[in-house]
This record gives structure tokens, sequence and C-alpha cells, in this order.
């Protein structure tokens, strides 16, 4: 078992680390400008002039991949902070609250969890408006219901405990109990939820570009490149093959990532 969670941790931290090695390397090299044609090249074949060939316009996918690579972790993971912040507040707040104030909150918060996560999103970068920033209110938005029932749930289970009793019968304040004394207390499981969430995100703003709804042209995304490859898939799968296969490592490497902190650190704290 343990063989295995080692696996899973590792595995995932080296996915992620190459598609963050990947960004990195994109702002200081990258073998062609991504965003510029070239008509007499359309559907090059993979090789040393193009790795991994050129699409539809002649423009180089090797480095429309990185380029996107950029845009894909920037919106993941500014996204999942916006969700992670909002819903930890609210998930706090409900928890230390009491009466009808906290139902009508968390009723809320259930009736979010109902809607399916694309159409929600696709509801909210509608009213938001549609490019990067639209995409990361959108899909942060979509992830606060999570977070906030995870942060509700800790909070009511760390209520019962002594040392907080304690802190109220010294006077403290509700907000200062959860920052100074349940936050430490519950900060593993918010890396580990976090981690997880970056995969979906990632996945998220890909459907968003697939639908014409995230980030928009000339600006490459993972998603947009799919959609474009679709009606030459056949003849060309290689333009349509590599983005996906990115995507795919970014979304695991991140799940595999979340689930191994997770049992290190569910591990660690049971030995604690």
């Amino acid at each position: 078992m343990k063989k295995k969670q080692s696996v899973s941790f590792w595995a995932g931290a080296i996915m992620a680390a190459s598609i963050a090695a990947i960004c990195i390397i994109s702002f200081f090299w990258m073998p062609a400008d991504p965003e510029k044609m070239d008509t007499l090249n359309r559907f090059a074949l993979p090789s040393a002039a193009h790795l991994l060939g050129t699409d539809q316009f002649g423009r180089d996918v090797l480095s429309r991949i990185m380029e996107a690579s950029r845009w894909a972790l920037l919106v993941g993971v500014c996204s999942v902070t916006v969700g992670a912040l909002a819903g930890s507040i609210i998930g706090a707040s409900a928890a230390m609250l009491k009466g009808a104030v906290r139902a009508v909150i968390m009723r809320f918060i259930d009736g979010m969890m109902s809607f399916p996560g694309i159409l929600l999103a696709m509801m909210l970068v509608t009213v938001l408006g549609k490019g990067i920033l639209g995409a990361v209110l959108a899909i942060g938005l979509f992830m606060v219901p999570t977070f906030s029932r995870l942060v509700y749930s800790m909070v009511l289970e760390n209520k019962q405990r002594l040392y907080i009793k304690a802190a109220h019968s010294y006077g403290c304040s509700g907000g200062y109990i959860v920052l100074f004394h349940m936050l430490p207390d519950m900060l593993p499981r918010l890396i580990t939820q976090f981690s997880s969430s970056i995969g979906g995100a990632v996945l998220l703003e890909s459907s968003l570009s697939f639908l014409g709804l995230g980030i928009q042209p000339p600006t490459p995304s993972w998603g947009m490149m799919l959609n474009e490859a679709r009606q030459f898939v056949l003849n060309y799968p290689y333009i349509a093959i590599a983005p996906g296969v990115v995507l795919l490592i970014t979304v695991l490497g991140f799940n595999l990532l979340g689930d191994g902190l997770n049992d290190r650190l569910v591990k660690r704290r049971s030995k604690t």
C-alpha cells in the first residue's frame, strides 16, 4: 500500500513538474512564433524544423502548445485560488454562524453544486464575458462550493475540540479562532484539495475554449487547438494528438499529485 501511494505521488509530481517546466521554458525559448502563419507549410509533418508539425495555417504546433501551457496554468492556479479563498470564507462563516443564516448559506451552496460543472461555467462566462479574466472568474466561482463544503465540515469538526472551546471562553472572536487555531490543522486537506482542483480547472478552461467561450484567438489554448483540429483529424491526426496528450498529462498529473499528497498528509497526521 505504501509503495502504491509513493508511485501515485511521484508520478503526479513528475507530470506536473514537466508541464511547469514547459511553461517556464516558453518564456525564454520557443521553436517559432506561435502566432505566425505560413500558408506554404500548412500541415507539415513532424520534422527537425517542426518537431510536432504545423496546423492548418502553417503555425508551429509545438510552439502553440508551449505558449498555451502558460495560460492553462495561469487560469488553473488563479481560478482555484479565487475559489479557495471565497469558498473558505463562506464555509467558515456558515459553520461559525447558527440558525437560519447558516441554513440559507449552505442551501445556496448546495444549489450551486446541483448544476453540471460545464453548464454552470458556461452560464457564468456568458455573464462575466469571454476571455482569460472571464474564464478565471467563472471557473473560480465554480470551485467555490467544493471549498465551502470542505471548510464547513472541518470547522464544524474542530468546533467540538476542547482547545477551541477554551479559546471561546477567553473571549477570542470567531474569525481569530478560525484563522489562528483551526487553519493550521485544516491546511493539509486544503493543500490537497487545491492541488487536485488545478487539474479540473485546466480541463474546464480547455472545455470552455473548445466551445469558443474561454481564451480567444489569436492566443493559443489546448481546447481551441483541439477544436480547430477536429475537421482535419482523420488526415492529419498529429495536430490533435499533441495538445490532447499534453492536456491529459496535466489533468492526470495534478489529480495524482493531489491523491499522493492526501495519502502522505493523512498518514503524517495520524502519526502525530
